[in-house]
């Protein structure tokens, strides 16, 4: 059975591991969210690189045979020198702004984003390379993750500042939202309400998990039988994590082979 670790900044990237868990169960995952650190959106381009190095190493260390860089801020600043380092499938997650650009009728497309994602070199060679007919609203989404984080979700500040962030966008009268932040999709619910029934929301979790998918089968990795098990490891409280999972998660954890740890690396 392959071991497929899944490296988050916290707990954002439980929303690339609920889709993987969906689409690819048969699997032994290994989540590692550095909640120690979070968030990255505004720490130093060369912070980012040198630590979400280190976290890839760690998985490496302890039987990964795939990772999935489950944060667009990671990916961003990072996955060119990851992949370098490492001679095992590395899948990074990057904003939906080409499907955004492909489904827009008006041509005004919202990026809510980190700060760090928006100003990444990565993050503006795509954006360069898509058609000049589409104006991008770009929003950095400045204190959500960390109230995601603190399991804010649903409260008033939540609220208030997700209220905010999207007033440009709905003002400029964009059909088209990208969600540039795994940790994001928690927020739908609230996000729907507030930009109403007419934008159309851009996850990409499913094509992540989907090009996961298709490294396994090219390196001989996928399974066809085998029972999923989960190991939820976090630089903060593992604790938390699996409390955090365990809300935020889809796909019911109940009767699973489950482990969480608190890491000090």
């Amino acid at each position: 059975m392959a071991t497929i670790g899944v490296f988050d900044s916290g707990v954002g990237g439980l929303s690339i591991l609920d889709e993987a868990l969906k689409q690819l169960p048969l699997h032994h995952y290994i989540y590692l969210a550095d909640s120690a650190n979070a968030p990255y959106g505004e720490k130093s381009a060369s912070w980012i690189a040198n630590r979400s190095l280190h976290m890839c190493r760690y998985l490496v260390e302890h039987g990964c045979d795939a990772i999935v860089v489950a944060c667009n801020t990671a990916t961003a600043e990072a996955i060119a020198q990851i992949r370098a380092e490492l001679q095992i499938p590395v899948i990074g997650v990057e904003p939906g702004i080409k499907p955004a650009a492909m489904q827009s009728q008006n041509g005004v497309v919202g990026v809510l984003a980190t700060e760090a994602t928006l100003n990444s070199d990565k993050f503006n060679a795509l954006l360069a390379a898509l058609p000049s007919h589409c104006r991008f609203i770009k929003q950095a989404g400045a204190g959500l993750v960390a109230l995601i984080e603190n399991g804010e979700i649903e409260s008033p500040a939540m609220r208030t500042l997700l209220q905010t962030h999207l007033q440009g966008i709905v003002e400029a009268q964009a059909d088209t939202l990208v969600l540039g932040c795994t940790h994001y999709p928690f927020l739908k619910n609230h996000i729907r309400e507030l930009i109403g029934a007419s934008i159309t929301i851009v996850d990409t979790s499913d094509a992540v998990v989907r090009q996961l998918g298709r490294q396994l089968e090219q390196h001989g990795l996928a399974n066809e039988t085998g029972i999923m098990s989960l190991s939820l490891l976090s630089t903060a409280n593992g604790d938390t994590l699996q409390a955090m999972a365990e809300r935020l998660l889809q796909t019911p954890l109940s009767h699973r082979s489950i482990n969480n740890q608190s890491l000090m690396i």
